[in-house]
């Protein structure tokens, strides 16, 4: 049985930055507060945590002189003004650059006088940061609650990690109902190609895993992605997930995973699976496309 491994399975540059930005402020500081999840990655946060972070949901948790670290999806205006209200010595921001980009054409939009429409994940951390800009955020986060907007001047930016699918449908829909509308494409490029390479293998396997967090948004689109064109995908966020059965008279296997995926989980899956067919007397064979 052959295991195949997307290219671009695992970590973002974004992703990857963050954890850079985190391990350098644990080793320079000892002790660091990360200000909610730094990444959807449940694996990720424990090791993180093995070394020294410590993870708090509100400003008023950090200490008085800590440093605290801003994670990768960004944060509200509003939050950096609390930390400091709260005291803490050093914030450090991990935001993804490319999120950073989204605030910034969210806030240019409401200046130039658009009324501005988020697409995405309202309850998303990365989307309530980009609402946390403006004075009057509207969100859709399906086509259903696209077809709500209609009038005569719309702005919109996306959720990095939304499907590009739904960028498109969005974007049809609402050039029909809106005289001015401007609308970016701020979905990740990282994201888009991962998108595409996970249809693409998952159509062409006999199995298809995608590894990561179920708290992740990225790696949830990717499932799904993965499921419409295979039945036999599943979403496992480790090797401890992984079910026998459903490798039963399968020759190819696929394997993606999401961008909060660091390389040492997607390696502990394949070795996982290489040990299961040896265990049955088989042989696998790992290939990266």
């Amino acid at each position: 049985m052959k295991i195949i491994v997307a290219k671009g399975a695992g970590v973002c540059w974004g992703v990857e930055r963050a954890l850079k930005i985190a391990e350098s402020a644990i080793k320079e500081y000892k002790k660091v507060f990360c200000l909610g999840e730094l990444i959807h990655n449940p694996q990720e946060i424990e090791r993180l945590k093995s070394l020294g972070m410590k993870f708090i949901e509100s400003p008023e948790e950090a200490e008085k002189g800590s440093v605290v670290l801003i994670r990768s999806h960004g944060v509200a205006p509003f939050v950096i003004e609390r930390l400091k209200e709260v005291g803490v010595g050093k914030i450090i921001d991990a935001t993804c650059p490319l999120v950073k980009e989204v605030q910034k054409k969210a806030v240019n939009l409401e200046k130039e006088g658009y009324p501005v429409l988020i697409l995405g994940n309202p309850e998303h951390p990365e989307v309530k940061g980009i609402a946390g800009h403006l004075s009057n955020p509207m969100f859709a986060s399906s086509i259903g609650e696209v077809e709500r907007f209609s009038g005569e001047k719309l702005g919109v930016v996306c959720q990095t990690t939304l499907s590009f699918e739904t960028f498109l449908k969005a974007k049809e829909l609402l050039s029909l109902k809106v005289s001015q509308l401007k609308i970016y494409n701020t979905i990740c490029k990282t994201t888009l190609l991962r998108q595409e390479e996970a249809k693409k293998l998952a159509k062409a396997v006999d199995v298809m895993l995608v590894i990561g967090g179920r708290n992740s948004s990225n790696t949830n689109k990717l499932f799904r992605i993965c499921k419409s064109v295979n039945e036999n995908s599943y979403l496992v966020e480790s090797e401890k997930d992984l079910e026998e059965k459903w490798f039963d008279g399968k020759e190819v296997v696929g394997i993606t995973a999401g961008a909060s995926t660091p390389k040492w989980i997607i390696e502990k899956v394949v070795n996982a699976l290489k040990g299961m067919e040896e265990g049955s007397g088989g042989k696998r064979v790992c290939e990266t496309p």
